[in-house]
């Protein structure tokens, strides 16, 4: 039990060292990885189109 006590106190000293985000850097950074992931679904689902339509067109 000593052992898990200390455990969590160390872990709440290291977790106040933490560099937190703002609440606008967090919104900005979750909205970037959204448009980011949207532009590289769409990306990738019209290479699959344009390859499959190809593909179509060989055989």
């Amino acid at each position: 039990m000593n052992r898990f006590s200390n455990y969590v106190k160390e872990t709440r000293g290291e977790m106040s060292h933490v560099n937190w985000p703002t609440r606008d850097q967090t919104i900005r950074f979750t909205s970037l990885v959204i448009l980011v992931s949207l532009a590289t679904a769409a990306l990738l689902g019209l290479s699959d189109f344009v390859f499959s339509k190809l593909l179509t067109l060989l055989f």
